[in-house]
């Protein structure tokens, strides 16, 4: 194996050591980002890239999904590894702050942005994926929750977005919703036109969102 110093921090080098199952690769590369970056500017800078390049090669066939599963795996055990939570056990159950996917089952972005938000110190309820309107409004009502992050993958369940805010402001819910995934980030208006409240290009960008949309009543 080589030496740290000869460790290229590029997308490409972590996306080899992924397809290479090579976790101890992986977490070098990652790692040596984050002297520089810190563990969200690594993140925004390698993981993503990373994870985009392998969605868009199984999607024209040059992947295997059990690659595309273990690299998903290798990447949520180096997250739990480099962003170790500094919220309490019991934080989560006071959090007004929540977290799903809407729809689809692709999870590893939340789970990025999750990760980021409590390493930065603010409880989230972390509400999965493949949630339907009908139970993100019920489950914000019950929680009496005030900021929700909702992520995407495809466009037909971004474009859902805008039957759940109007849903959250039928039923009286005060509540915040910033947006993100691929879709926001490849059409910059998208955000605006499902009435969004904020939209989060990156990771990192999440902890200075939800702080801004609580402001000091947190």
């Amino acid at each position: 194996m080589r030496e740290d110093n000869s460790i290229v921090s590029t997308p490409e080098a972590f996306l080899e050591a992924l397809l290479d199952t090579d976790r101890l690769r992986a977490r070098q590369v990652l790692e040596w980002a984050s002297r520089p970056a810190g563990p969200e500017g690594a993140l925004d800078s390698l993981m993503m890239p990373a994870l985009e390049r392998i969605g868009e090669r199984w999607e024209s066939g040059e992947l295997a999904l059990s690659q595309v599963y273990m690299s998903g795996r290798i990447c949520e055990e180096l997250i739990e590894t480099l962003m170790p939570l500094r919220a309490g056990n019991g934080a989560a159950a006071e959090a007004r702050v929540a977290i799903g996917v809407l729809e689809d089952r692709h999870a590893l972005g939340k789970r990025i942005v999750l990760s980021v938000l409590r390493a930065g110190g603010i409880p989230v309820r972390d509400y999965g994926a493949g949630l339907s309107v009908g139970e993100l409004v019920e489950r914000t009502r019950a929680d009496g929750i005030r900021v929700l992050l909702v992520s995407t993958l495809m466009l037909r369940s971004a474009l859902r977005i805008k039957l759940l805010v109007a849903e959250l402001g039928a039923a009286g819910l005060a509540v915040k919703v910033v947006v993100g995934g691929a879709p926001f980030v490849c059409d910059r208006r998208l955000a605006e036109k499902v009435g969004a409240d904020a939209v989060g290009y990156s990771a990192h960008q999440a902890v200075e969102i939800v702080r801004r949309l609580l402001g000091d009543g947190r």
